[in-house]
């Protein structure tokens, strides 16, 4: 197929690799160096020319401002469609406006679907990505076979936004289990404990996570290098509050998690992986996790 994606950062550029190497030709437009596994791809001046060239439009983008600039923007994808083409939007966005997106898209006479993705920089390398989908059956069935590509957990939740509420969802999880695994291996540091042994106690029982897996280790040897920034997370924990409220319901555990995020953004850093909320705890106890 002839695919466009748009935003080949972190996450974004391994999986433009994946559907390159299957052999489908792809266009791309970036402000910056085309990294060196996507040199067969065709760059566009704009996003208008991604559209026209592509069948299939991909979008993995930083936020819902974005998304709205690159699709209906001056030379954005909106101007490049033509009836019969499929916008796919693997951004974490704002599930309302998405519905109001998609929307627009459908009434060009084009298909769109939102498919935020979980799983990191880690599952975007190794194409193991959990792709949660919204949109029209019969339009998931006719991409799911590029969604393989990319990740290997691929559901269709619902309809257009749905999968966006489903991503939300996601991160309230992720959220509160990065800071629960940090609470805990603090309280463990700080008696005394090494925190190394203590996790390793911990993936032996009901305690057991994958955040206590993978992010435990990078609060004790300290490698927060991102995988999946602190600032994307706090603006997905955002979209989760600014929901909640829509919706009337309370989330008070949400909201203490955006709230460490947030001590982390006034210490700067909120370019760091999002395991570094520990910092925020450690902040606080004057206490840093480390191995002993």
């Amino acid at each position: 197929m002839k695919i466009g994606f748009i935003g080949l950062g972190i996450m974004g550029a391994p999986m433009a690799q994946h559907l390159l190497a299957a052999g489908h030709e792809m266009f791309v437009r970036t402000r910056s160096k085309v990294p060196e596994a996507l040199k067969a791809a065709t760059v566009c001046a704009t996003n208008a020319d991604v559209a026209r060239a592509a069948e299939v439009v991909f979008l993995m983008l930083p936020d819902t401002p974005d998304v709205e600039q690159v699709l209906f923007g001056e030379q954005g994808v909106g101007a490049g469609l033509a009836k019969g083409k499929t916008v796919v939007d693997m951004s974490s966005i704002s599930p309302i406006e998405t519905k109001r997106f998609a929307k627009a898209v459908n009434d060009l006479g084009c298909d769109y679907l939102d498919a935020p993705v979980s799983g990191g920089e880690v599952g975007a390398k190794a194409a193991s990505l959990t792709i949660m989908v919204g949109g029209p059956e019969p339009v998931f069935e006719r991409i799911k076979p590029l969604f393989a590509l990319m990740g290997k957990n691929i559901t269709l939740v619902g309809g257009n936004g749905d999968g966006q509420t489903c991503k939300v969802a996601n991160q309230i999880i992720v959220a509160l289990n990065i800071a629960a695994v940090g609470e805990a291996l603090l309280f463990a540091s700080k008696a005394g404990a090494d925190p190394a042994r203590v996790r390793q106690a911990l993936m032996g029982g009901f305690a057991s996570s994958r955040i206590l897996e993978v992010h435990g280790e990078r609060m004790i040897k300290r490698t927060f290098n991102p995988g999946f920034r602190i600032a994307l997370h706090q603006k997905d924990l955002g979209l989760a509050l600014a929901g909640a409220k829509k919706l009337d319901i309370a989330l008070p555990q949400t909201a203490s998690a955006a709230q460490l995020m947030q001590v982390c953004a006034a210490q700067g850093w909120d370019q760091l992986d999002h395991s570094a909320l520990v910092k925020a705890l450690e902040h606080m106890a004057a206490h840093e996790v480390a191995q002993a």
